[in-house]
C-alpha cells in the first residue's frame, strides 16, 4: 500500500498518488457526495387538521403559548350593589302612575279594560285612582275618567271647604267600595248597579291631618261633625247624578254614595 503522506509531509500530494497507485483515477475523487444522511426532522408542531378529517379524533397539541389554567376575575368588594333600571312601561295597562285623565290634580295609573261577570259590568276604560286634589285614597279606586273628574271636583269644591281647618283639614278619604260586578245593594235579580259599571264610589270617612276621622256612621248626627258631612254631602249633588247618604234607607247608613248616572230629572240626592 503506498503512502499517503509524500517527503513534504503534504496530504493531498499523497492522497492523490495512493489514488492513481490504486488504479481509481480522477474519477474517484470527483464523485458526488453521499445523500443518506438527511437532516432530523423538525419539532412536532400543531398542523391544520384537513376538512375531511373528523374533529372527534383528532388530537390537538398545546402550544408553548397555551395558558394552562383560566384566570378568574377579582371579587367583588363587600356591600357592592348592582343598579338595575326599571323597566319602562307601556301607556295603556302597564302602571304609569302620576297625572290621569287629563287633570292634574288626579293621581294613578291607566289599567287594561276590565270586563264583567255579569252582563252590563265592566269598564271600557278604566283607571286606577290613588289622590284627588292633593286628598289620598285610603286604597286605590277603579272607576272611569267621567267619575275620576267628579271626585276630584267634590273634593276640591266640598270636602277641602267643608272641613276648613279643622283637624289641619282633610289628609285621605277612606273607600270602602269601588268597581264591583253586582247588582244594587247586592239583590238578587237587581239592576246592574253603579259600581258595575265603574260610575261610582262609597266614603265611609274623612280622615284629617291631626290622624281624627269624621265617621258618616258615627258623625252624621253629631253636632259639629254632623255639619261638616251634611256640607260635603249637598256639594257632591251636581258633579254626581246620585248621592245616597245615612237618610236616604238602611244600605246608606254608614258611607256616602257617589255616583256619576244621569237623569232626566236630574240629580238625585237623599
Amino acid at each position: 500500500m503506498a503512502r499517503v503522506f509524500d517527503k513534504s509531509g503534504g496530504f493531498v500530494k499523497g492522497l492523490i498518488g495512493c489514488l492513481l497507485g490504486s488504479g481509481l483515477g480522477l474519477a474517484a475523487v470527483a464523485a458526488p457526495p453521499d445523500t443518506s444522511f438527511r437532516p432530523e426532522p423538525r419539532p412536532m408542531v400543531q398542523r391544520a387538521v384537513p376538512e375531511t378529517v373528523p374533529t372527534s379524533v383528532v388530537k390537538i397539541l398545546p402550544t408553548a403559548l397555551a395558558v394552562r389554567q383560566s384566570l378568574r376575575p377579582k371579587d367583588r368588594p363587600r356591600g357592592f350593589t348592582q343598579k338595575i333600571a326599571a323597566a319602562t312601561p307601556t301607556p295603556a295597562s302597564s302602571g304609569r302612575r302620576g297625572r290621569i285623565c287629563g287633570v292634574n290634580e288626579i293621581k294613578g295609573q291607566n289599567i287594561s279594560a276590565i270586563v264583567g261577570r255579569i252582563r252590563g259590568c265592566g269598564v271600557s276604560d278604566p283607571v286606577r285612582v290613588t289622590e284627588v286634589s292633593g286628598v289620598k285614597l285610603s286604597q286605590p279606586a277603579l272607576m272611569d275618567c267621567t267619575t275620576a273628574k267628579a271626585l276630584n271636583t267634590w273634593v276640591r269644591q266640598g270636602v277641602v271647604p267643608a272641613v276648613g281647618r279643622l283637624g289641619g283639614g282633610p289628609s285621605s278619604l277612606r273607600v270602602v267600595a269601588h268597581y264591583a260586578c253586582r247588582t244594587r245593594n247586592g239583590k238578587a235579580g237587581a239592576k246592574i248597579s253603579e259600581h258595575g259599571r265603574g260610575r261610582a264610589i262609597d266614603i265611609a270617612a274623612i280622615r284629617l291631618k291631626s290622624g281624627a276621622d269624621i265617621s258618616v256612621l258615627k258623625g252624621w248626627r253629631d253636632p259639629v261633625q254632623g255639619k261638616v258631612l251634611k256640607k260635603m254631602h249637598k256639594a257632591a249633588c251636581g258633579p254626581f247624578g246620585t248621592v245616597l247618604g245615612p237618610n236616604a234607607d238602611r244600605y246608606h247608613k254608614d258611607h256616602l254614595h257617589l255616583d256619576t248616572a244621569r237623569y232626566r230629572s236630574g240629580a238625585y240626592c237623599r
